[in-house]
């Protein structure tokens, strides 16, 4: 078994229950790790063999994309990609956070932090 991260992926979305949110937009970080049988590839030394962290990071743009009310919607969302989509993955973990909520104090963050496996 062996795991890949893709940390700080940065990317401007709409999420949110505000009409404002999905109107201005705001920034987001998502982290991503997956984990799954990463022995063949580390012998053949091939693409094709292993898990792809440009598909990975494809599939969070993309969900990341599509407007959600809820951050769990959309973390729940790139779980099922992930798990649908590349089938060497056994287990992904994502974290999505919100910077700068708007939520009338200080908060540099707020996250949703959820898990599936096969």
């Amino acid at each position: 078994m062996g795991s890949i991260k893709l940390k700080n992926i940065r990317v401007f979305a709409y999420h949110g229950c505000l009409d404002e949110e999905g109107k201005i937009g705001s920034d987001y970080r998502v982290d991503l790790k997956v984990k799954g049988d990463l022995s063949h590839s580390a012998k053949t030394d091939s693409l094709g063999d292993t898990i792809d962290y440009v598909h990975l990071n494809k599939i969070v743009k993309e969900e990341m994309a599509i407007r959600s009310k809820l951050l769990e919607n959309v973390a729940e969302r790139i779980l099922k990609r992930v798990l649908d989509e590349i089938i060497l993955v056994q287990k992904a973990k994502v974290e999505v956070s919100k910077i700068n909520p708007p939520i009338g104090g200080n908060v540099a963050m707020v996250s949703v932090i959820r898990s599936k496996s096969r």
